[in-house]
């Protein structure tokens, strides 16, 4: 009874959900061909029902009219009656859990891209291009309207044919509905613009028609922004307003509330709060919305922890909310509470790896969980080995990767010792989290080391290991995940042996002090060249960022790099793109910047007091050469065997202490990310 709010059951018309914890829509990409909710979908639901989530709304922005295109997302397609029996085994499937379904249906209007299938023509109630996705679009017609509203109220009827239990129509992130609504978007004369009456008549003629589809029983609910954050968009009292009125239609079931606009790259990242930003920035936005109607309101946006959520429901402020990316990070976060075991909840550190990809048109994963999505294959709870030898385990290397070898290897039933040469576990990641609003990284740590600790791995912290002593423990399986060092020797001229230039992690462990004035050359355009200059640019340096990519952090996702570019403007850093750098020289006491134009090959030249560099990685080798020949495999993975996520071959193979298995996981083989690295360990060890 720790959690009396969360756990006071509520009505949603029909619907008794026994808790007030739900995931909300959000584009998967893991649809099959024509836009069907395959294995992988169901399979991704059904964990969040297994682990004891009370509803989940899937399907972001999934479109319910032809002229939407199907690409880079890869939505739910309701346009069409092949999606009922797909979606029925969804609803199925997660039923049988307890958990109620439902999916959210809209038309995005100008916010989506023409050239793609079928290569429509976009809509949108003025022919206003959308800056985020280029939506350039025609005016919509009078025969467009009718034709849209008819397609909500057939994909209802889709959505109540397969079992679903409700259906969310979607009026955030500025698509058809709210493009109607907002005076930013709609610039029309006639009865679907002007007075607000005129630009909410849309939205209304598209409830009613879906109400007339599905009748009074089947729960229909309105997302909607509760501010645009734009001088000549929607503000908090106008959209206080629009609800009060839709809700006086009595045809809403419920309003699921967010803040923000997103037809910016702005305000498109305040849309999904990444760690940067405070925690539940847009909670008192929903409590307004819930203050002027009599329906529930629903609200998610950075609400990472089970403790926020119950604070949040106790004062009243919602009546549900949502731990969506909480819930990619860790399914099973509602069993775990009812049971005790809120410790062993995988918090959500809001990196938003899910969401930047999803942006990018890849596939929805998590930055610390390579189970989720992948539920066919890889275990979110890892089960001891049946009728199999305990074996001795050693790993090297307490970072990402060499965690989760740790903790997949114990919890199969093994002796595992790891070594680690620092005096604390995390590698990598430690230095991502000295980054300026990346300090929540460390919460990746937080778990592993809790958990390694709780299943009793044997940690050897500073203790650099030698083959000697890997050797002496008389091992079954070698796991090295030593990582590798900071790649600043890759081109001579850089200086990086002459100490004419440091490296990030120099700067980043406070190694090296700052200097007064900063160059940074970052080759890789990641999060780790930004984070440097703005831990430098925060203990007062002045710094220019210098790279060969066409803007500074291009590597870097849809909802992270608004977020860093904030901080370039605020900091005064200067960002200068399109560079190489050739070399470095001494000139007195200054160094020299000697940078090469990627286009025109001219050179210019930079004075400052320190050179930094951020390179990626090199492979740590070392103790894999000298173990190698001793080992029964030569150190080598079965990659057939791997991608398929079966067993090793050499599993097989005897071990008597003297020969062992070896293998390699993570930066030690190759640069890889943090998730790459987990996954490595995951669906390698899952069958020792």
């Amino acid at each position: 009874m720790r959690y009396p709010s969360i756990f006071t059951p509520i009505k949603l018309n029909q619907l008794t959900l026994p808790n007030r914890i739900y995931s909300t829509a959000h584009a998967e990409v893991y649809a099959e061909a024509g836009g069907m909710p395959g294995d992988r979908y169901i399979r991704y639901y059904e964990e969040k029902a297994k682990g004891g989530l009370s509803m989940a709304i899937c399907g972001g922005s999934s479109p319910v009219s032809i002229d939407v295109p199907q690409g880079a997302w890869r939505p739910v397609n309701l346009t069409t009656d092949r999606v009922i029996e797909p979606m029925a085994r969804l609803a199925e499937t997660v039923h049988r859990h307890g958990m109620k379904i439902m999916i959210q249906a809209t038309h995005m209007g100008r916010r989506s891209a023409y050239a793609g299938d079928p290569w429509p023509h976009l809509v949108s109630p003025s022919g206003v291009r959308e800056f985020v996705h280029r939506g350039n679009a025609k005016a919509i017609e009078i025969e467009d309207i009718r034709r849209i509203i008819g397609d909500f109220a057939a994909a209802a009827k889709r959505v109540q044919a397969s079992g679903f239990d409700g259906i969310e129509i979607s009026a955030a992130h500025q698509q058809l509905i709210d493009q109607f609504w907002s005076p930013r978007s709609n610039m029309r004369t006639d009865e679907w613009g002007g007075s607000l009456e005129n630009r909410m008549r849309f939205g209304l003629e598209v409830l009613t028609a879906v109400r007339e589809a599905v009748g009074r029983d089947f729960c229909v609910g309105l997302r909607m922004c509760a501010d645009e954050f734009h001088e000549d968009g929607l503000d908090h009292e106008v959209l206080k307003e629009i609800a009060q009125r839709m809700c006086e239609t009595r045809m809403i079931d419920f309003f699921s509330v967010i803040g923000s606009g997103a037809d910016t790259h702005n305000t498109l990242a305040n849309c999904m709060p990444p760690m940067a930003l405070p925690p539940e920035p847009f909670v008192h936005l929903a409590a307004g919305i819930k203050s002027v109607v009599d329906v529930p309101v629903l609200h998610a946006q950075g609400i990472r922890d089970i403790t926020q959520a119950e604070r949040i429901l106790a004062n009243g402020l919602v009546d549900m909310v949502g731990m969506t990316r909480a819930h990619i990070a860790d399914p099973h976060i509602m069993k775990k509470v009812r049971e005790g075991r809120e410790d062993q909840i995988r918090q959500c550190v809001g990196a938003n790896y899910c969401i930047d990809r999803m942006y990018s048109g890849s596939d929805t994963l998590c930055v610390q969980n390579a189970a989720t999505s992948r539920e066919a294959t890889m275990p979110h709870v890892i089960t001891p080995a049946k009728d199999a030898r305990k074996r001795r385990v050693v790993v090297v290397g307490g970072g990402p990767a060499g965690l989760e070898a740790a903790r997949v290897s114990r919890s199969r039933g093994h002796d595992v010792v790891l070594f680690e040469r620092n005096s604390a576990v995390g590698g990598q990641i430690n230095l991502a989290a000295k980054a300026p609003q990346r300090e929540q990284m460390a919460g990746i740590v937080r778990w592993f080391d809790l958990e390694t600790k709780r299943l009793g791995v044997d940690r050897r912290l500073d203790t650099e290991a030698t083959p000697e002593m890997v050797l002496s423990e008389q091992p079954d399986i070698v796991v090295l995940a030593t990582g590798g060092r900071s790649f600043t020797d890759q081109v001579a001229n850089w200086g990086a042996k002459d100490g004419l230039s440091v490296s990030s992690w120099d700067i980043l462990s406070e190694k090296v002090a700052p200097a007064e004035n900063v160059l940074i050359y970052d080759g890789i355009s990641a999060h780790a060249g930004f984070g440097t200059a703005d831990f430098l640019a925060s203990r007062g340096a002045t710094v220019e960022i210098v790279t060969p990519d066409a803007k500074v952090s291009d590597d870097v996702g849809g909802t992270t790099f608004p977020i860093f570019y904030r901080r370039l403007y605020a900091q005064g850093i200067i960002p200068t793109p399109n560079f190489w750098l050739d070399r470095v020289y001494a000139e007195g006491n200054k160094k020299v910047a000697v940078l090469r134009n990627e286009y025109t090959d001219e050179l210019e030249e930079r004075v400052v007091d320190q050179v930094v560099i951020e390179n990626g990685i090199t492979p740590n080798t070392e103790l894999y050469t000298s173990l190698k020949d001793r080992s029964l495999n030569r150190g080598q993975v079965d990659l057939a065997s791997l991608y398929a996520a079966e067993p090793q071959p050499a599993l097989q193979e005897a071990t008597d202490g003297e020969r062992f298995l070896l293998f390699r996981v993570g930066d030690c083989v190759s640069m890889h990310n943090i998730h790459a690295a987990i996954y490595d360990s995951l669906r390698l060890c899952k069958d020792f």
